[in-house]
């Protein structure tokens, strides 16, 4: 599958070694693509609720979709919500919009969803309100665990091929703040990586989610 081109980093060579081949020219954006989803990586799309409403379970159908991951926040549940929970598997987040809410708490979970999805050659939505800043942080997320890359480079990833989106400014700092925190887990699952040990890590990780949340308290 032909993924467009990525700027060189230290994920590149991770992602050829997942089968991603880039192509020469990136896709032209057109406005009207914000209402559309896009594929981020092979099997995983990312799109607004729009995408995924009952007038399109056809769409959802011939694209092969089996897991949708819903984001919301409370006052948003009438109308962003699992309208086919026969068909598909779910997982709802919920999230507000709001540079003080700690969205990095819902990483792992997504994570471990998104990849029992792929592992089993399953095909996943995630999908907001607009598919812009909650639904998008949480790809770009997904993207920096998987293929080791730092968080700018992820969000250029993922804009380049959903170029609409734009997590507000508490999410792009708790993404880069995310990056100590995956790479320990990945560290974790390969310890030749690293001299620490496993127990060392795990205190680094829990030591770099206290301190987030002590700076979400404060604010």
């Amino acid at each position: 599958m032909l993924i467009s081109e990525l700027p060189s980093s230290s994920g590149e060579s991770s992602l050829s070694k997942a089968g991603i081949r880039p192509i020469p020219n990136k896709m032209d954006w057109k406005y009207s693509q914000r209402r559309d989803m896009q594929l981020i990586l092979p099997g995983l799309y990312l799109g607004p609720l729009q995408v995924a409403c009952k007038s399109n379970l056809q769409c959802l159908l011939d694209h092969k979709i089996s897991h949708i991951v819903c984001v919301r926040e409370n006052m948003e549940k009438k109308f962003v919500r699992p309208n086919f929970p026969d068909t598909f598997k779910y997982l709802t987040v919920l999230v507000q919009d709001n540079p003080c809410e700690n969205i990095m708490t819902h990483f792992a979970v997504v994570n471990s969803f998104i990849d029992d999805a792929l592992e089993n050659n399953g095909v996943i939505l995630v999908h907001g309100n607009a598919g812009i800043s909650r639904s998008a942080t949480l790809v770009i997320a997904y993207v920096m665990q998987k293929f080791g890359m730092p968080s700018d480079e992820a969000y250029m990833y993922v804009r380049d091929r959903r170029f609409c989106i734009n997590p507000n400014a508490g999410f792009l700092q708790q993404l880069k703040e995310y990056e100590p925190i995956y790479q320990a887990q990945r560290n974790i699952n390969d310890p030749g990586t690293s001299g620490c040990g496993k127990s060392g890590l795990k205190r680094k990780m829990d030591e770099d989610m206290t301190d987030l949340d002590c700076n979400d308290n404060m604010t």
